[in-house]
């Protein structure tokens, strides 16, 4: 019986071109720094921009080790395997960019549930006052760069598991080097001293504080749990009544919060320099008036941002530091110190010129009458996102709702805007109130120089700086106008402003002033620790109004 033939002999691959073998290197080199970078890159403080580091970025090295066993197990990644790695880059990149701005912007940590709700209004702020090219511009630019980084990434993955992940499967070197890079990326994670110089901050661990964060906040009991059992202004209510706001003598009260007002105005030698003489300028109003002011500290429940917990925090008694309480909050009847007054005969207003979309929450904090942005019917030029100024807001709320003398006492609650980031464009001073509330507040000439200035992303401090100080000359200029009857003010501030103004790990105190004609009500604040004129000392209030 004939031999069967021998198999062909499979054909002998050539040696691939020393040239090709190096362009190959290279490329697969390009790529691991290039996927290395994009996950391991810091803030360019203080802006929204990035810096890259030379630094082990952990989830490269995680990567890195997916990779190998994905080729450990099949020998060719299909085009649809990569394009999904790619993403998950893609998520990881998005993830590291929101966790190292946002503390540079807000100095606080990133929260998907106390930002992602914020993001669309902040968007859609933003973009109303421009043209719709640009907004569409705008999106088609952000959609092509994310398209692009979305090529890189599949391409670097390509080149990584064509070039150097079957060179490291052969080498005993390669998975030495990948044992210790996870070590060391292991223990920076866990926070042992010294790996930081070497290994960038990792983001999967913040990726889990998000899911632990969103999974309390759907769980009815743990939430149920977050709300105190009896509030400052519910045992206000049960002791006194009616009674509770005795003290003002039915005195009308004016709540009024000050945007981005915080310690910084003291700490930062710079900011308090260039602020200081307006703040005088204000105090010697206030005393100019036959009225005295007293301030101290306050520690408001948020920094960089969301106002809201801290208008609610002051008026629930509240402590709103957690952003799920107020969300559960409003699900509730629990009283805020407005419903306390009407109790007591006072009309409540609301005063918010910023909004200018449909809030239904006001309806929990208790006014009996709220008055948004467009409600004012203010007709003049669009100044800074929020288009009407304070001074405005304040002297047409003024004209629609004049304060007489047989009319009920009233408290508004006026949280102000003009002092808001990016604390540019910043309006001008009109001193004829009456003109203010009129359809032409300012001259052209003011104006125009008000919009010339443009917003600088990189140093925002002087522009902070004249924010601050505009707020202080239209107060004191309201100061000087005459009283219909007489007032207790009360001036916050609602947060610091964002960390590229204050810098990193600041406290999170914003001043307070109580300005009155009354010194018996100024001397309780005094026994608390509050200090004569507008410059607080160490003292930190804790009270309410009752």
């Amino acid at each position: 019986m004939p031999a069967e033939p021998a198999p062909p002999a499979p054909p002998v691959q050539p040696a691939p071109h020393p040239a090709a073998a190096w362009r190959s290197a290279l490329a697969a080199l390009a790529a691991l720094l290039t996927l290395n970078a994009a996950l391991g890159f810091g803030p360019l403080w203080p802006t929204p921009g990035i810096t890259l580091q030379a630094r082990l970025a952990p989830e490269f090295v995680a990567l890195w080790l997916l990779l190998l066993a994905i080729a450990l197990r099949r020998r060719a990644v299909s085009s649809g395997a990569l394009w999904g790695l790619a993403v998950l880059v893609l998520s990881l990149v998005l993830g590291r960019y929101a966790d190292v701005t946002v503390p540079s912007l807000l100095g606080r940590p990133v929260s998907l549930y106390w930002d992602l709700p914020q993001l669309p209004r902040f968007l859609w702020v933003s973009a109303r006052q421009q043209p719709w090219w640009l907004s569409l511009a705008v999106l088609a630019a952000l959609a092509a760069l994310l398209a692009l980084l979305l090529a890189l990434f599949r391409l670097c993955l390509a080149a990584l598991l064509t070039g150097l992940v079957p060179l490291a499967l052969r080498s005993m070197t390669a998975w030495g080097l990948a044992f210790g890079a996870a070590l060391l990326a292991a223990a920076h994670v866990a926070q042992m001293p010294g790996t930081g110089r070497f290994v960038a901050n990792a983001v999967l661990p913040g990726y889990l504080r998000q899911a632990t964060l969103l999974r309390d906040a759907l769980a009815p009991g743990r939430l149920a749990q977050a709300l105190p059992t009896v509030t400052p202004v519910e045992d206000a209510l049960a002791a006194h009544g009616p009674r509770a706001l005795a003290t003002l003598a039915g005195r009308d009260l004016n709540i009024v919060f000050l945007e981005s007002f915080g310690a910084v105005l003291y700490d930062h030698p710079e900011i308090s320099r260039a602020t200081q003489a307006s703040r005088l300028a204000l105090q010697q109003s206030i005393t100019a008036s036959g009225r005295q002011v007293v301030s101290g500290f306050f520690r408001s429940p948020t920094i960089g941002g969301a106002s809201d917990l801290a208008h609610l925090s002051l008026l629930s008694g509240v402590d709103l530091s957690d952003p799920r309480r107020h969300d559960l909050l409003l699900t509730t009847a629990r009283p805020t110190l407005l419903h306390l007054a009407r109790q007591a005969g006072y009309q409540t207003f609301g005063l918010y010129h910023a909004v200018s979309w449909p809030w239904p929450e006001h309806v929990h904090y208790g006014f009996d009458h709220y008055l948004d942005g467009p409600s004012l019917g203010y007709e003049g030029p669009p100044i800074t996102f929020w288009k009407i100024p304070d001074q405005v807001a304040l002297a047409r709320f003024e004209q629609r709702f004049p304060r007489r003398a047989d009319s009920p006492p009233r408290v508004l609650f006026f949280p102000t805007i003009s002092s808001h980031f990016p604390f540019s464009p910043v309006p001008p001073y009109q001193p004829d109130w009456a003109r203010a509330a009129g359809r032409e507040p300012f001259d052209l000439p003011a104006l125009q120089e008000a919009l010339s200035l443009p917003v600088d992303w990189s140093q925002m401090g002087g522009h902070y700086a004249a924010a601050v100080n505009y707020v202080h000359r239209w107060l004191a200029g309201h100061f000087e106008q005459p009283e219909p009857r007489e007032a207790v003010y009360v001036l916050i501030g609602d947060h610091q402003p964002t960390a590229n103004i204050t810098g990193e790990g600041v406290r999170w105190d914003v001043p307070v002033h109580i300005v009155s004609r009354d010194p018996a009500l100024l001397e309780r604040f005094k026994a608390q620790g509050f200090t004569r004129g507008c410059g607080p000392n160490v003292c930190r209030w804790a009270g309410c109004i009752t």
